[in-house]
């Protein structure tokens, strides 16, 4: 397998320009100190300002970097991870036979951390196939790369889990490996048993700052519909549903009667957003696109994500104790997302407060008439425990407006009477909403 894929990993180099006073930050030594003046009279290590490719202590200094990448086609194309040339100058390559070549950015995915290179001049580099299936735990998984610039480095190990969420995006769906990956590896390929790509090496898990056992890489499916995109168009077109979303759990589920704590609950649908035209409400909860179960709101992102706009997508809400469906024609994910909420209004001190015994918080009007403000929260209680505070802003009790004591009474005792343990509360708090399970009293 070595034999057949090695020659496809290509070592990625880069070249980024920066300003002094860039450069000044970068060094991890105190500006004026011995370390800081030797490093920039002689130059630092490979990868700080000074170093190999500096141009000296005044004007502009070059920074290099490496990583690692693979041929996806015998024409030159090649995937590595955006980080590896993000704000890059110049991007070089190394094939395996030793020859370098310079490369040209196609375009980058920052969500997902892919980018697509493109070599010229030649049309018969060996390449390696993105795998069709997926992983298994436990399936054998050989990396290759350019560990701390060792080029055609080979190691070996297994897939240890999937589905892994590092935090690092709305995407996150990695695959962690077990295979000893470093700095220099990310963008190399993950391959398998049959010599296709499962993953993209991106991240490392690593306290002492070298491998530890755990890395993660992007899998092939994903790649292949960011390179797909990025060849067509030059960017990424993802799907937008316009909705802010929080996750379901057991508490939330039983106070809208739902079975399980599943999908994405909908604390606001964005104005002019397709959700919104579509009649998505915050309350609602999405379990499935196109009858696909949606278990969790990164899985909904992710779904979403995947379809190029406009297209149009039915959505299973569970509204009301009830399943409803809903057709909704994505938009374009806008690059940058704004909401227009009116700031919640404090009670002007004339309206007299009222206590919520059931919660343990007393609340008033809200001048404008749009819900009840917290006035106060007792310690200990379950409105406490759950997070609320003085000067959030209830703004329903089971998707049903409040703006008295009545309002918030006769929905609980709605939910009493339908054998529900909890009432799922509405919050708005800095312009953003929120659901919190509240239990009901016993008896």
């Amino acid at each position: 397998v070595v034999a057949q894929v090695k020659p496809s990993v290509i070592s990625v180099r880069v070249k980024i320009s920066r300003d002094d006073d860039d450069n000044a930050e970068a060094l991890p030594f105190p500006p004026g100190s011995p370390m800081e003046r030797f490093f920039r009279r002689f130059g630092g290590p490979d990868g700080f300002p000074g170093g190999p490719g500096g141009r000296g202590p005044r004007g502009r200094q070059f920074v290099t970097g490496q990583g690692s990448g693979f041929f996806i086609s015998a024409d030159g194309y090649a995937v590595t991870n955006n980080h590896v040339v993000d704000g890059a100058d110049k991007v070089e390559v190394t094939t395996d036979d030793g020859k370098t070549y310079t490369a040209k950015v196609i375009g980058s995915d920052p969500r997902t951390d892919v980018a697509l290179i493109k070599v010229d001049g030649r049309s018969d580099f060996p390449f390696a196939k993105l795998s069709d299936t997926q992983p298994r735990i436990g399936d054998w998984v050989l990396a290759v790369g350019n560990p701390f610039g060792l080029g055609g480095t080979v190691t070996a190990g297994i897939v240890s889990a999937r589905g892994r969420d590092i935090g690092n995006g709305p995407y996150d769906d990695f695959i962690q490996i077990d295979a000893p990956v470093n700095k220099g590896n990310s963008g190399g390929p993950a391959f398998d048993t049959e010599g296709n790509v499962m993953g993209v090496n991106t991240a490392i898990y690593s306290p002492s700052g070298g491998n530890v056992g755990i890395a993660f890489a992007i899998p092939a499916s994903t790649a292949k519909e960011v390179v797909g995109n990025l060849i067509e168009n030059g960017s990424v077109l993802r799907g937008w549903l316009g909705v802010q979303i929080q996750p379901v759990t057991d508490e939330i589920a039983e106070s809208i009667g739902l079975s399980e704590a599943k999908g994405a609950l909908v604390t606001e649908a964005q104005a002019d957003g397709p959700a919104r035209d579509a009649g998505i409400r915050a309350g609602d909860v999405i379990t499935a696109i196109n009858e696909r179960n949606v278990s969790s709101p990164r899985e909904l992102a992710r779904v979403i994500g995947g379809y190029a706009p406009p297209t149009s997508v039915e959505g299973t809400l569970w509204r009301g104790g009830a399943e409803q469906k809903v057709s909704v024609e994505l938009g374009k994910l806008p690059g940058e997302e704004e909401r227009a909420a009116a700031p919640a209004q404090a009670p002007d001190g004339t309206a007299s407060a009222a206590t919520l015994d059931d919660f343990g918080i007393t609340v008033a009007p809200a001048e404008d008439g749009g819900g009840l403000v917290v006035t106060g929260v007792e310690p200990g209680s379950p409105a406490a425990e759950r997070g609320i505070q003085a000067g959030d802003v209830i703004v329903s009790v089971n998707s049903s407006e409040v703006s008295s004591v009545e309002d918030v009474d006769k929905a609980v005792a709605e939910a009493a009477d339908a054998g529900r343990k909890a009432v799922l509360v509405q919050v708005n708090r800095d312009d953003a909403n929120r659901f919190v399970a509240l239990p009901l009293a016993d008896g």
